[in-house]
This record gives C-alpha cells, sequence and structure tokens, in this order.
C-alpha cells in the first residue's frame, strides 16, 4: 500500500475491485463537460484544451452553465474565432486549479490560484459558496481526474 499526502489529506491508494454498490468514476472532466456544460465543452474544443483536461490531473473546474455562456453571448461568438483562440484559452484556465477542491476544501477567503495565473476568491456565507464572484449551483461532481463545481457565470480575468 502506497500512502500518499495531498493537500493536507492521507489518500491510501491500493489497487482493490469496487464492491457492488460502489460507483467507480471512468469519465474525466472533458467528457462531463460534454453532456452537462455543453458551451464549455465547445470552448475547450476551440481552446485546444482537451488534452489538457483529460489528462491526469487532478483539476478543479469552476464550470459555468450553458445559461451563463448565453449571457455573454456576443462574447463567446467572437471568442470562439480561430483568430481569439489564444484569449479563449486564457478564460478557460482561468476557470481550472491545479488539484482536487471538494466543497468541504473551500473556505472563505481563501485565495485559490488559477492554471492561468491569477487568483480567485472564495467566499462562503450562509452556506453559499461564491468563487470570483460566481455562485456554485452545483458542487462536487466527481470526475476521474478531479472535480467540477458549477457556477453561475463565465469568470474574466483581469488584464
Amino acid at each position: 500500500m502506497n500512502i500518499v499526502l495531498r493537500v493536507g489529506k492521507i489518500h491510501f491508494l491500493h489497487k482493490k475491485k469496487p464492491m457492488e454498490n460502489e460507483t467507480v468514476m471512468t469519465k474525466d472532466i472533458v467528457e462531463i463537460a460534454s453532456t452537462d456544460c455543453k458551451t464549455l465543452a465547445a470552448a475547450v474544443t476551440a481552446a485546444g484544451l482537451v488534452d489538457t483536461l483529460q489528462g491526469e490531473g487532478p483539476f478543479t473546474v469552476f464550470a459555468p452553465t450553458d445559461a451563463a455562456f448565453a449571457e455573454i453571448q456576443s462574447d463567446v461568438d467572437n471568442l470562439l474565432k480561430p483568430e481569439n483562440k489564444a484569449e479563449l484559452s486564457k478564460i478557460l484556465t482561468y476557470h481550472v486549479v491545479s488539484g482536487e477542491l471538494t466543497a468541504d476544501d473551500l473556505e472563505d477567503g481563501q485565495e485559490l490560484t488559477t492554471i492561468e495565473g491569477s487568483t480567485l476568491e472564495v467566499k462562503v456565507k450562509d452556506g453559499e459558496v461564491t468563487v470570483g464572484g460566481a455562485k456554485v449551483t452545483k458542487a462536487d461532481i466527481e470526475a476521474s481526474n478531479g472535480v467540477i463545481h458549477v457556477i453561475n457565470k463565465v469568470l474574466m480575468p483581469k488584464d
């Protein structure tokens, strides 16, 4: 048995067969986004980030809903053009943090460094969690290479 310390938790890694009623997550972040957050999945493809987000990870993704993207549809249409690939990639990587952070790991006042390089502030008040000003509407969607938290708006990095 290997013992790995990651983000202050002890994880025991060993091979075992899943119990009869146990779920084994085999879908990665991109596969889950392709069914639950279709606009995000299309943007990830346009930005050339599919291989990255299908990688080993682990990643924490703050995934905007399709409705969140619809609120900025003209911007989305422009960002999906090939000449805007770098800007689109910057925006999308601003939604991704290295490591697997569940809702229980998020604390009020915490600053998360995105793979884009900027930080997102976490706020927790009355049981409501916001990240970078976006409300987490669905937390802890497990993927084989991380975790997804659905948010109600598209986050834009500061220039």
